[in-house]
């Protein structure tokens, strides 16, 4: 029984013990060398607030936390923070004072990532003694506080350096907690892109070895993305430069909410991703899949119902800002086309150098994704089976990009359009039956989309009911249709007034216009050209009848 009084007291007095410690230890004599180590490692000013001792926790804690950013970016921090927490070894700390730090944990920050017209960020110069000299105020860089380092390597301080010597500073673990990251360009005015709850752990964090890591942040305007992998060493140089091995896994992300795309572009919908990236540095490779959810592709597009995959590899030259799809496989049911070509990030935009293949892709899949791209159709109507081949070159911006190339339709039928109908107004045609659905044998052309519109050249329309269709025209933004057509009937159709005519035989035509909107087509007789067209008739007919002929193609009988 007294022993467990002994023992009781001898508890009691180290209790006791452990709680007067704080008030014995001030150590906020500590903050100076923190923050002068801190600065050294960084490369920018480092200050941290009131530092508080937790002995249960083996950490000091400061009450706030800030990091200059890089003077040629901003003289706001770089790093703001309510809390920094120090672990620390407690023996040397109780008994030497000496101050052995184990890890650091950063809660709720924000930090500030700037970008400028040349493509360098504001964190390229982190670690880079240098720079804190250049920082007004900067302590004169010191040794950083002793920490759990593991032996440095000799071939260790050239790694990944190409212009200085990095710090000798490790910590066993770092994290980030809960923090909120802005990305933005100080060459433009564009709203800066908000990344939430941001969380970061690093193992064995140093700046001339590699080092394990992972990353979640809820992404601008939804969807999370996670990144898991190993970087460095850290590019004393330019941090931005660092080499990087990563699997990336983003879900939801709101492609048009989320400033990775131009919102000019009109490129709208939900994404997907699961891939890997590997940088050296110089040179980053990714490769991966992705399926985007009611995809927007057009400013006046509609979300498409069908998903869009995407499998992918692609080349990019970190230094120069551009790179190269290799692999580009986009897939819409059993629809298949190729995009491949180069790339070229600039300040403002994404400039476009690419090839776009696709060859006999099933109609019945792709109808989808008319209205995706702007596309409308006569009011009712839609695409029906057949296939479709087209070769487009994709140059320029992503807001303001120029498609050309040829496309062509084959064995397919509009349906809930009854072309016959619509072309009655020109009474040459009137007997044209096309019925309900109005049966396609081949058409093709040569297409150029731009912000201007959509210009079609040599179109060629083999329509077997009613003969071949030729002509140019283009459609405008707003869908107005302004087509100059001629149409080489066959069959039952070279009778009665287009022969009377002369247009309907000897290789004559029936020359109209299309006007209207896309949705509401009219089909307007061409009377200008009728009239040019049979002029020559008048040596081998009757000019009367050559005459009521023409009057006859309108429905009036001279």
């Amino acid at each position: 029984m007294k022993i467990l009084k002994i023992v009781g007291i001898v508890i009691a007095v180290l209790i006791l013990i452990l709680i007067a410690i704080p008030f014995f230890i001030d150590v906020n004599m500590f903050r100076p060398q923190i923050e002068t180590g801190l600065s050294s490692a960084m490369g920018r000013q480092v200050k941290v607030g009131n530092l508080k001792l937790s002995i249960f926790g083996g950490s000091v804690a400061a009450d706030d936390l800030s990091i200059a950013d890089d003077p040629a970016f901003s003289n706001q921090p770089f790093v703001r923070a309510k809390a920094l927490n120090v672990g620390v070894e407690l023996m040397p700390l109780i008994f030497s004072k000496a101050l052995h730090v184990t890890d650091l944990s950063i809660t709720d920050p924000q930090i500030a990532l700037l970008k400028n017209a040349n493509g360098r960020w504001n964190f390229s110069s982190l670690g880079n003694s240098s720079s804190a000299q250049k920082q007004p105020g900067a302590p004169e860089p010191k040794a950083a506080p002793a920490t759990k380092a593991s032996p440095k390597p000799a071939n260790q301080e050239a790694a990944g350096s190409s212009g200085g010597v990095n710090p000798d500073l490790s910590v066993a673990k770092l994290t980030v907690k809960n923090g909120s990251v802005t990305m933005g360009n100080v060459s433009t005015h564009a709203k800066p892109q908000t990344f939430s709850n941001v969380n970061i752990t690093v193992q064995n964090f140093s700046f001339t070895s590699k080092f394990p890591f992972n990353l979640s942040a809820g992404l601008p305007g939804g969807g999370t993305a996670k990144m898991d992998g190993t970087a460095g060493p850290i590019d004393s140089s330019d941090a931005s430069l660092t080499p990087m091995q990563a699997k990336i896994t983003v879900q939801n992300m709101d492609l048009a909410a989320s400033g990775f795309v131009d919102p000019a572009s009109g490129i709208g919908g939900l994404a997907d991703f699961n891939g890997t990236m590997q940088s050296n540095g110089h040179q980053a490779q990714s490769n991966g899949t992705a399926k985007i959810s009611k995809l927007k592709a057009s400013p006046k597009g509609t979300p498409a119902p069908t998903p869009v995959d995407l499998k992918y590899a692609a080349v990019y030259e970190l230094q120069k800002q551009a790179g190269d799809l290799t692999q580009g496989d986009v897939t819409i049911g059993k629809a298949l086309a190729k995009l491949t070509g180069g790339f070229q990030i600039q300040p403002t935009t994404t400039v476009l150098n690419m090839k776009l293949n696709a060859s006999n892709m099933p109609v019945d899949d792709l109808e989808s994704m008319l209205p995706a791209m702007g596309v409308v159709l006569p009011s009712g109507s839609s695409l029906k089976g057949g296939t479709l081949t087209a070769n487009f070159t994709i140059v320029g911006p992503v807001d303001k990009l120029v498609i050309t190339g040829p496309v062509q339709l084959a064995n397919t039928k509009l349906a809930g359009f009854d072309l016959g109908s619509k072309m009655s107004a020109i009474s040459a045609l009137s007997g044209a039956k096309t019925g309900s659905d109005t049966a396609i044998q081949n058409f093709s052309t040569d297409a150029k989309v731009s912000p201007e519109g959509v210009s079609t050249q040599n179109v060629n329309l083999n329509i077997p009911s009613l003969g071949v269709v030729t002509g140019n025209g283009t459609i405008s933004p707003q869908n107005a249709l302004n087509y100059t057509m001629s149409a080489k009937v066959s069959g039952s159709m070279v009778t009665g007034l287009t022969q009377m005519a002369g247009l309907g035989n000897k290789g004559g035509s029936i020359p109209f216009f299309i006007q209207g909107t896309t949705s509401d087509p009219k089909f307007v007789p061409d009377v200008k050209g009728m009239l040019s067209n049979q002029l020559g008739g008048l040596k081998g007919n009757n000019p009367s009848n050559v005459v009521n002929g023409i009057t006859g193609l309108f429905g009036k009988k001279k």
